[in-house]
This record gives C-alpha cells, sequence and structure tokens, in this order.
C-alpha cells in the first residue's frame, strides 16, 4: 500500500474502534518485553513525552501516571477522535492528542524529555529536532518475517523486504540525525489465535494481508490456513518485532 492507501485505512480503523485489540483471544510464547512498559521505565515525574503514530491512545494512557505532560500525535484524524473520547471516559488530565504528520511535528525544538513510537513510520531528524539534548527515542516496529506463514499462504503481505531491511534503514537514519548510543532487540514470538473470528479481526483491521477480504480467493485462503495451522492452543503464526533506544 502506498502512504494515501495506509492514511485511508488506518481512518477507516479509527473510525471502528481505534487500535484496541483487546477483545481478541490471543496468547503467545517468547515475547520478551512490553514495549510501554519500556517507555514507562525510562520516564520520571517531570518528564514531557511525544507518542508518534499514537492510534486510538490505549497505550499511551496506560502510561499517564509516569509522566508530567504526554502528546499523542496520529496521521489520522479518526484515530485521533476516537484517542479523545479514549480519555473521556478516563479521569486523566495530562495528556494531550493531535492529528499530525512525523515528519512536520508542530512543537518548539527541545521539548521534549522522551519520544516513543511504537509500529508507525518516524522522521528521524525531525524527531531529533524536538527531542532535549540527553532524551530518549524508543521505538519498536514489526520485522518483515511477521506473520510469515500467512503471508506466503497469501501470497502478498504489508512488506517483502529481507528480514532487517528496515532495521539498517532506521539505524543509518538515526545516526544521520545524531542520535547516540543506539541500543537494538529483536524477538520472533509464537502466537495463537484462539477462534477463527480472532484472526479475522486481526486481519481486517491491520495491513498484514493488504486488501484483505476484497481479493476473490481470500477466505477460500484463510480456511485452508486455518486447517493447515490449526492447533491444540489456537491458530499458530508469529510475531516478529525489533525496538531501538537511543540518545540525542
Amino acid at each position: 500500500m502506498n502512504s494515501q492507501e495506509y492514511k485511508q485505512f488506518y481512518d477507516t480503523v479509527g473510525a471502528l474502534n481505534g487500535w484496541d485489540f483487546s477483545q481478541i483471544r490471543c496468547s503467545s510464547e517468547g515475547v520478551e518485553w512490553d514495549f510501554y512498559d519500556q517507555v514507562s521505565r525510562l520516564c520520571t515525574a517531570s518528564d514531557v513525552l511525544l507518542d508518534i503514530g499514537t492510534g486510538g491512545g490505549e497505550s499511551l494512557l496506560s502510561t499517564a501516571s509516569h509522566a508530567a505532560l504526554l502528546v499523542g500525535i496520529d496521521l489520522s484524524h479518526t484515530m485521533v477522535e476516537t484517542a479523545r473520547r479514549n480519555m473521556q471516559r478516563t479521569a486523566i488530565s495530562n495528556v494531550r492528542f493531535a492529528q499530525m504528520e512525523a515528519e512536520s511535528l508542530s512543537f518548539p525544538s527541545e521539548f521534549f524529555n522522551i519520544i516513543s513510537c511504537r509500529h508507525s513510520p518516524f522522521h528521524a531528524s525531525e524527531t531529533a529536532r524536538v527531542l532535549m539534548e540527553d532524551g530518549v527515542f524508543l521505538t519498536q516496529q514489526v520485522r518483515e518475517c511477521d506473520k510469515a506463514n500467512l503471508v506466503q499462504a497469501f501470497g502478498r503481505g504489508q512488506s517483502l523486504r529481507p528480514d532487517g531491511s528496515l532495521k539498517e534503514q532506521y539505524t543509518k537514519e538515526l545516526q544521520l540525525a545524531g542520535f547516540r548510543n543506539i541500543h537494538y532487540a529483536e524477538y520472533d514470538a509464537v502466537e495463537y489465535y484462539e477462534r477463527e473470528e480472532d484472526l479475522i479481526f486481526l486481519l481486517k483491521h491491520t495491513p498484514i494481508i493488504p486488501r484483505f477480504g476484497q481479493e476473490e480467493d481470500d477466505f477460500r485462503i484463510l480456511q485452508q490456513f486455518i486447517s493447515d495451522h490449526r492447533t491444540d492452543r489456537g491458530i499458530r503464526t508469529n510475531a516478529a518485532r525489533f525496538m531501538m533506544i537511543a540518545r540525542r
């Protein structure tokens, strides 16, 4: 999908439910960290935090007690609207949401102590500009080998580049932007989706298989995939992630 197609996709998801997948019944083996736990551990009570690609704001709201002010931005206006509705259901008062592009941040230079970005594109030079000296940037991204058996079954996926390509690209961009002490970690976990509807919900609300449900053979392929990969624990696939933590 190109950038406009992604924007339209996320607008649709945002209007439906934000980025809340809490109803999916899924278990995992081999997940080595929770990204927003890592973010929370690096925050101090006086920090100002920016979350790029915040989606429906569910994860950012869960970290609100760890910083003085948190700002979540997203390219999709429907995601931002959903995030604001999610906040209205809470007593949280130190979180703000705005529609904004990551490559053109409307903030003063050196405004944030910490910046997070989970499964969303970022612009390294803009991130460096709005981050204070010695500030921390964390990002978690989807590896190219994520959901490998699904991609193989459907013959298409959100990324067909060699595994590690995105990590190399972002490492170079962060270095050019002046980041230092870049730490990298990765995992490739096993996932089990308990019910067929859990897997269908995932495919309809993420870009794992672009245009899922629009191709004539998609549901025939899915039924064969479920038959081939069903186990006693659920329908088996994988979740591959990498994380980078860097200082400016």
